[in-house]
Parts: C-alpha cells; sequence; structure tokens
C-alpha cells in the first residue's frame, strides 16, 4: 500500500505570548516572555504564585454570551485555535467533502476547573445535589473535538488522544495516520489546555513539579539552566489543518511544510519520571526518523520538550545524543516553553507550529533566560541560548513527553512539491 503525502495547510493558536498565530509567532522570535502573577484565583497561600497566561481573551469576541457557561476555557481555546486554523486553510463545503474531513483535538487534564467548581458547589449545599447540567460536558477532555465538528460540520473520524503532555503531539500523529493510509482527506488536529486553577498548580505543587521562583517569575522558565527548579505553568490552544497533498494541491491550497515522520515510545519506567538514559525519548525520536525514511544528519532543527525541570532537561539532550551523535552539536535546538510557559495537553501543537514557523521563516526562535551552563548538560550542543537565529532548515523535529512516560515525536520538512 502506498502511502498519501501529508501537509499542513492551516494554523492557529491561542497562547500567553500571542492571541493568533502572527501574534505568537512575533512573540517567539522577539522572545517575549508570557510570565505574570496568577489572575484565574487568589495563589497567595500557594507555593507558586505565577504562570503563563492567555492575556486579553474575551470569550464575547468568540462566542454567543448563552454558549461561553456551556464551554469550559480549555474547549474554548480549542474552538478558537481551530477556528483560525479552518479559515487560514481555506477549507469549505465547496472545495472540500466535510464526510472526509475528521477532528482530534485533545487535553491533557480537560476541564479540571469546572470540574473542581461544580463539586465545591456541591459541598457548599445541603447534600442535594444541584449539579449544573452542563458539569460534565464541561469537563471531558473530548469535548473540543465534538464542538469543533458541530460548529463547523465536520463528519469524519472524531475523538481525542489523551497521552498528559504529549497529548497534542499524539492527536497530530493520529491524524497523520489517517490521512496516509487514505481513510479522509483532512484532519483538523491539536489540543488546548486551561489548568492554573487551585486543583492544578496545588497539585503540581504537591509534586515538586513547578518553579517557585516567586521573588524574580520572569526568569523562572530557564531550560536546562543550571538553575532550573521547575517549570512554569500555560495555558492555550494549538491547532494544525492536515491535508492529503493532492487533495490539497487540487484546491490551490498553500502549504505550510509537509509532515514526514511519526514516533511513539513508552519509557515503561516511572508515573512522573523521564527514563534516566532516556530510552524512551531516544526510541521515539528513531522510530520518527525511521518513519520518514532519512538520516539522523538531515535533522537541522529540533524544539524540545525542554520543560525546565531538573530530571527532563538533562535527559532529553543525552538521548539527543544517542539519536544523532557528533551530528547533534550541528542541530539548532531550543526550547519555546522558555517563553510560553508549558501548555501540558496543548504543548506538542504549538510547539508543533513553532517548528513549522521555523522551516517556513528561516528562523530559530530562542531559548530565554539562560543564565548558567548545567555540568550535567553538554553544552557543546546549541541550545540558541536568548536570541533568535536566522537559519536555513529543510528537515525540523518536535518532541512532546507526557507523565506515564508518553513520548512522541513529528518531523516536518520544508515542502517540495
Amino acid at each position: 500500500m502506498e502511502l498519501k503525502r501529508v501537509v499542513v495547510t492551516g494554523l492557529g493558536a491561542i497562547t500567553p505570548i500571542g492571541n493568533t498565530v502572527e501574534e505568537f509567532w512575533k512573540g517567539l522570535v522577539n522572545g517575549t516572555n508570557g510570565v505574570g502573577p496568577i489572575t484565574r484565583f487568589d495563589s497567595s497561600l500557594y507555593k507558586t504564585r505565577f504562570a503563563c497566561e492567555v492575556k486579553g481573551y474575551d470569550p464575547l469576541n468568540f462566542f454567543e454570551k448563552k454558549d461561553v457557561r456551556k464551554y469550559d476555557l480549555f474547549a474554548q481555546f480549542s474552538m478558537v485555535s481551530a477556528d483560525e486554523a479552518i479559515k487560514d486553510s481555506g477549507i469549505t463545503p465547496e472545495n472540500t467533502d466535510f464526510d472526509e474531513v475528521g477532528v482530534i483535538m485533545t487535553s491533557g487534564i480537560g476541564g479540571v476547573n469546572s470540574l473542581y467548581a461544580g463539586i465545591i458547589e456541591h459541598s457548599q449545599g445541603d447534600g442535594t445535589p444541584h449539579f449544573n447540567p452542563y458539569f460534565i460536558p464541561k469537563m471531558i477532555a473530548n469535548m473540543p473535538a465534538g464542538l469543533i465538528s458541530i460548529r463547523h460540520g465536520f463528519r469524519g473520524p472524531n475523538f481525542a488522544t489523551v497521552s498528559a503532555c504529549a497529548s497534542s503531539a499524539n492527536a497530530v500523529i493520529e491524524a497523520t495516520n489517517y490521512i496516509r493510509c487514505g481513510s479522509v482527506s483532512v484532519v483538523v488536529a491539536g489540543g488546548s489546555e486551561s489548568a492554573i486553577g487551585e486543583c492544578g498548580v496545588g497539585g503540581f505543587n504537591a509534586m515538586h513539579a513547578l518553579s517557585t521562583r516567586n521573588d524574580d517569575p520572569q526568569t523562572a522558565s530557564r531550560p536546562f539552566d543550571l538553575n532550573r527548579d521547575g517549570f512554569v505553568m500555560g495555558e492555550g490552544g494549538g491547532c494544525l489543518v492536515l491535508e492529503e497533498l493532492e487533495h490539497a494541491k487540487a484546491r490551490g491550497a498553500k502549504i505550510y511544510a509537509e509532515v514526514v515522520g511519526c514516533g511513539t515510545s513508552a519509557d515503561a519506567y516511572h508515573i512522573t519520571a523521564p527514563h534516566p538514559e532516556g530510552y524512551g525519548a531516544r526510541l521515539s525520536m528513531q522510530r520518527a526518523l525511521n518513519n520518514a525514511g532519512i538520516k539522523p544528519e538531515a535533522i537541522e532543527h529540533i524544539n524540545t520538550h525542554g520543560t525546565s525541570t531538573p530530571a527532563g532537561d538533562v535527559v532529553e539532550p543525552q538521548a539527543i545524543l544517542q539519536v544523532f551523535g557528533e551530528h547533534a552539536y550541528n542541530i539548532s535546538i531550543n526550547s519555546t516553553k522558555s517563553m510560553t510557559g508549558h501548555l501540558l495537553g496543548g504543548a506538542g501543537a504549538i510547539e508543533s507550529i513553532a517548528a513549522i514557523l521555523a522551516i517556513k521563516n528561516g528562523i530559530i526562535p530562542p531559548t530565554i533566560n539562560h543564565f548558567d551552563d548545567d555540568p550535567a548538560i553538554d553544552n557543546r550542543l546549541d541550545f540558541t541560548f536568548n536570541k533568535a537565529r536566522e537559519r536555513n532548515i529543510t528537515y525540523a523535529l518536535s518532541n512532546a513527553f507526557g507523565f506515564g512516560g508518553h513520548n512522541a515525536t513529528l518531523i516536518f520538512k520544508k515542502f517540495e512539491a
């Protein structure tokens, strides 16, 4: 069976450093820092009192007032990013059979804030169950996929891939495979998260996963730096429209890049810690290279998972060196989480967009907030610290790893007809 070629024809993003793809990319290139004091709840008693929140967002610019109360914020972010990507792609009922359009949109956690609010409301009552009728729909992680299909009339495969912080990378991988096999012509894929709340921050604080640099939050997200102390929570959403190449060409679509490699693996090691030798990360990257049919020397850019955690930021560079050998020193590596924070289930999607735009524009966004080298990390690697750099890129790789030992890798290529 000859696999179909898959291209990216639409992009959408709402992030802590820009509420459209154009703003997001500008923020990345300029090294914009998305961190600020938490406004979603009173965090004064929490170990972490800052996060990378989406700014200037008014749901009434996108939804009817009666609908806003039906949708958790994570679902709104998914729908907003999908609307932008779909419009950007130019697919319409006139040029595309909507029976052939799937939606694979996801979240790592889903509507945890709606869940928490509903439980608190119930606990403060007299014990009589008075739950909001939207309590369940606002909570479940698959709902954005359903809402997007309803909003646009897409009747293809429709579901969510949930693998913690690898969730939206897995969504793009599943979408790619559906198109490759000829099941559908188009898939809207990506993910979102909005877990900045009492449960999200409190839970990650209890795990000692978040930075507690409250005295200097602007430098708290510092991937690969000696004095990193945890990740910074982010929120938002990212969406890609993936399309079978001949279908895209037939309707005259613009093409951002081609998806050429997909790899997944499990660490089979620990519920939250990465494999100490990077075994699963190595497998995921190697499988993506094999899937793309290219040699390691073809990769010029890697958008790392790079969360700013003590263990993860050591293991991923180790895995890169295992896969790429001496060529690793020629690769422009970065972590855009230094600017956006960690979007959890939405991270894989927005970082795929960042990698695609790096190819399109010939610019590697920086890894900001680097001050001191960590001797546990091979600093001969080029982490693109603190300043963007121009580079012509043909192949870019993006990693996403999640609690539970889930690993997902995507490889994008500059489009050639």
